[in-house]
């Protein structure tokens, strides 16, 4: 796959860039998935790191990371998808936790995105749930 040109991936806290990652996740999981804004934002985003896709000046896709063991709110723009952002943003969340020592990784991944994860060595450890009215599993990803 094609990794698009131009394309940073930041490592940013919520203070940084609240803003950009605001918006991406309001497009992404409040007005296409219809998540309730209730939902979607929590204490964690404070508290996590963040990566930010950026494309110039506009804002493309992010993804928060937990103690450095669980990457969640991954979000990539409609017109971006299918061009490698996602999984610059996963690649780089991987080499990140691994830098800090991680033995594993945690996602709550939804059921359409299953396949994007096991490329990426995730494999699936718990039978399907509801999670804002989308089908999700866990996932592992372990890095010994």
């Amino acid at each position: 796959m094609q990794q698009p040109e131009n394309i940073t991936i930041n490592l940013v806290n919520w203070q940084q860039a609240e803003a950009y990652l605001r918006q991406v996740r309001t497009i992404v999981f409040i007005q296409e998935q219809l998540v309730a804004p209730e939902l979607e934002w929590d204490e964690m985003d404070s508290r996590a790191i963040h990566l930010l896709a950026m494309c110039g000046n506009q804002a493309v896709g992010c993804l928060r990371i937990i103690h450095y063991e669980k990457v969640g709110r991954m979000a990539v723009l409609k017109p971006w998808r299918g061009l490698g952002v996602g999984k610059m943003l996963l690649n780089e969340a991987i080499r990140l936790c691994r830098q800090q020592g991680s033995k594993q990784i945690a996602i709550s991944a939804q059921k359409h995105a299953n396949h994007f994860y096991e490329q990426a060595g995730f494999k699936i450890t718990s039978k399907e749930y509801l999670d804002v009215n989308i089908v999700h599993v866990d996932m592992r990803l372990d890095l010994d």
